[in-house]
């Protein structure tokens, strides 16, 4: 067997999601992903720490299109937009180098593991302090950098999962801007006026809350 193989890498990931779903996650080794993609378990080792990487070897290329948005964003927008607009244009990069049945099949094989889903966490943190750290390099000081960059990383996962669990899947920038508009309106919520409320309203406010049921 060659010691090199072209677009090894790609081919491993290939062969993964074959394997997963033929035998489930459990029941696929590193040893069945190398055979399948045509190369040896130390090239595999040279890719992915483990079989669970494979299913997150998009992330850095992900984080890197963010972050770089984020430093050429105008100076002029506002802190969270400019997040917004970041995920808008990474979600467009992914959707256009991503096949939609890898992303759809990682998500389901994602949802369906804990032990998965343990390493998504992971990698959703680290993007969050990565996004964090770009703020900074904006000079958006604490807490904003990190309110706006967690806040970011919901919208994603919402924006995500609505564009997954569609039929056909459409437009995953849409699905982001979508929810940043919805987590934009719930916050507004919060700061309508005293005068807009009704009379029962604003004396159910001054007791902080409603009363309590008998």
């Amino acid at each position: 067997m060659a010691r090199w193989e072209p677009d090894a890498r790609g081919r491993l990931e290939k062969a993964a999601m074959e394997l997963f779903q033929e035998r489930g996650y459990a029941g696929t080794t590193v040893e069945e992903i190398a055979a399948r993609a045509g190369v040896t378990e130390r090239t595999f080792f040279r890719y992915f720490a483990d079989k669970r990487e494979v299913l997150f070897s998009g992330s850095k290329v992900l984080e890197a299109w963010i972050v770089e948005r984020i430093h050429s964003a105008p100076r002029e927008m506002n802190t969270f937009a400019v997040v917004t607009a970041a995920l808008e244009g990474a979600a467009t990069e992914l959707q256009a180098t991503r096949d939609p049945a890898f992303v759809r099949a990682r998500y389901l094989l994602v949802s369906n593991h804990s032990e998965i889903q343990e390493r998504e966490l992971i990698k959703l943190a680290a993007l969050a302090a990565s996004v964090t750290k770009a703020l900074h390099a904006r000079g958006v000081a604490e807490p904003g950098a990190s309110l706006a960059a967690e806040a970011g990383i919901a919208v994603f996962k919402i924006g995500f999962e609505r564009w997954v669990g569609e039929k056909k899947m459409g437009n995953f920038a849409a699905h982001i801007r979508a929810a940043a508009d919805a987590l934009k309106t719930v916050a507004a919520e919060g700061t309508e006026p005293q005068s807009s409320r009704s009379a029962p309203q604003r004396k159910r406010a001054r007791r902080g809350g409603d009363e309590p049921k008998r």
